[in-house]
């Protein structure tokens, strides 16, 4: 199993004109993409950082991201990824927990001065000790590559091996905030193997992925799958239906790699009709429950087969549906297990109960995590007490070894196929000085799948409106994924026996309220 650093030198060598990805602002060549991460790794390496020290990187979803996380890779650092939608609150959070020495930024974004926002980091106690600013492209910022102290004569020796730790990611957690979840590349290249066996890939197709490169989706669809191919791969600063559709045709992309709310916004959009989408062969949604008529309706527009991979951030995939499978099975199940994730169901009491047909699924296999960083009481809950690692899910395997999601146990929102934790948002939502309960809810939305809704209960006298609320959350630097788009105020929150907050009747609730227009 060749290392994708390597993999990518070798593609420079050659093929060294053959794109590796195509956005907004370039074309980027297997040999620029080599060379410019060889820059990348000698700047590092020239700031002091020592082998294995953590580098935040937060960039925007082009080609500049994969450059620097191979560039990482090149010299022996572990990426903490950071999403580029990610709030100030988030953002302090997942440099503390992973003690990262360098954050890679641009100068600033639509809702950043990264510039302040590094000293402010550093103020409160953050590891930090270099802030690597780049502009649109990873080789337009000089500073990155000079007047620094040259490469150490060990970088070639640095490099990461298939099995070392290269990266963390975050992952919504049912407290609080984010965890952070351990990857090597193993696992992406072993799930490469399925995705290659999954949607008969090759060489010849080309790419398209409008998902966060950090995330489990976006790593194996962006970063590893088609340059473990050699293929190009089409991808997008910020994601937008129209330029979708028209870089689908443009490019003549054969894989379109999209949550389902993503491909449910491209039908949507006028400009459908107006594109040909003959090009695609295949469209991998997942991250949340597909929708069937619409996923349907992609295939009855396109001739392309709806395909999915089910797990998380943590496991990698259980199941899978593939070319091969029936409409039915494709697009009303989450497909047949994969033999080498042995999965198994298991019950509130840790039982294994996969001979009944239904519990919360759990694997053990090459394409699962390295499980948590520094969070031994997560990892605890992570596992079952005999090794196996669990989803949070609810499901059910039939006969033919079909698994299908009938639930979860995990208190999470997904809105756009992105997990937010509703304690992590409720946790922000009672920092408001009028809240002085709150429980937060999956709301149904034909477009998004979910959106947030949150139920208060007030402090004696006080008043809050919608609008109030997200302002108060944007100023203390809440995630603007986790921001309510809906507010519900009650006299008094529904309890259950035991004293929580009933969430299951608001649940009920707020399904009622939607499907009666209110």
């Amino acid at each position: 199993m060749q290392p994708l650093a390597a993999r990518i030198d070798a593609l420079a060598a050659k093929r060294p004109d053959g794109i590796a990805f195509c956005s907004d602002t370039e074309d980027l060549s297997w040999a620029e993409y080599a060379l410019r991460s060889d820059r990348f790794a000698a700047h590092l390496t020239g700031l002091g950082l020592a082998p294995g020290e953590r580098v935040a990187v937060l960039l925007p979803d082009g080609p500049g991201v994969h450059v620097a996380f191979v560039g990482c890779e090149k010299a022996g650092l572990v990426v903490m990824g950071i999403g580029p939608r990610a709030g100030r609150e988030e953002i302090r959070h997942l440099v503390r927990k992973s003690g990262a020495a360098a954050l890679v930024t641009r100068p600033a974004s639509r809702d950043h001065d990264f510039r302040a926002l590094y000293e402010d980091l550093r103020r409160e106690g953050a590891a930090l000790r270099h802030h690597v600013l780049v502009e649109r492209q990873l080789d337009t910022d000089e500073a990155c590559y000079a007047g620094g102290p040259p490469a150490p004569a060990d970088l070639a020796a640095r490099r990461l091996g298939v099995n070392d730790l290269f990266l963390l990611n975050s992952t919504s957690g049912t407290t609080g905030l984010p965890k952070c979840v351990m990857h090597h590349p193993a696992r992406w290249f072993h799930f490469h193997e399925l995705a290659v066996a999954s949607g008969e890939l090759t060489p010849a197709d080309v790419f398209c992925s409008v998902l966060p490169a950090p995330f489990g989706f976006g790593l194996w669809t962006a970063h590893f799958t088609p340059a473990a191919l050699g293929a190009p791969c089409v991808v997008f600063e910020r994601f937008s239906a129209e330029e979708t559709l028209r870089r689908i045709e443009r490019h003549r992309v054969t894989v379109l790699a999209a949550v389902s709310t993503q491909f449910i916004m491209l039908l949507n959009d006028p400009a459908v009709a107006k594109h040909d989408l003959s090009s695609l062969r295949a469209l991998y949604t997942g991250g949340e429950a597909v929708p069937y008529e619409r996923a349907a309706e992609f295939e009855e527009r396109t001739g392309a087969p709806v395909l999915q991979f089910y797990g998380s951030n943590e496991t990698g995939a259980l199941s899978c549906t593939t070319t091969r499978d029936t409409r039915e099975v494709r697009l009303r199940s989450a497909g047949h297990v994969i033999p080498s994730m042995q999965a198994r169901l298991y019950d509130d009491a840790g039982n294994d109960v996969t001979a009944s047909g239904s519990g919360q699924p759990a694997c053990k296999g090459p394409v699962t995590s390295l499980g948590y960083y520094e969070d031994a009481a997560a990892n605890a809950r992570l596992y079952t007490r005999d090794g196996w690692m669990l989803t949070g899910d609810i499901a059910t395997i039939d006969a033919d070894g079909v698994l299908r999601v009938v639930g979860r146990v995990a208190d999470f929102i997904i809105r756009g196929g992105k997990n937010i934790s509703g304690p992590a948002v409720e946790e922000a939502v009672v920092t408001h000085p009028a809240v002085a309960l709150a429980a937060a809810v999956a709301m149904p939305d034909p477009v998004y799948g979910e959106r947030v809704c949150v139920y208060v209960e007030l402090r004696p006298g006080a008043s809050l409106t919608l609008d109030a609320l997200r302002e108060h959350l944007a100023a203390r630097g809440t995630t603007r994924e986790w921001w309510p788009e809906r507010l519900i105020v009650l006299p008094a929150l529904p309890r259950a026996s035991g004293g929580k907050v009933a969430k299951g009747e608001l649940r009920a609730d707020v399904k009622r309220r939607v499907a009666e227009g209110q």
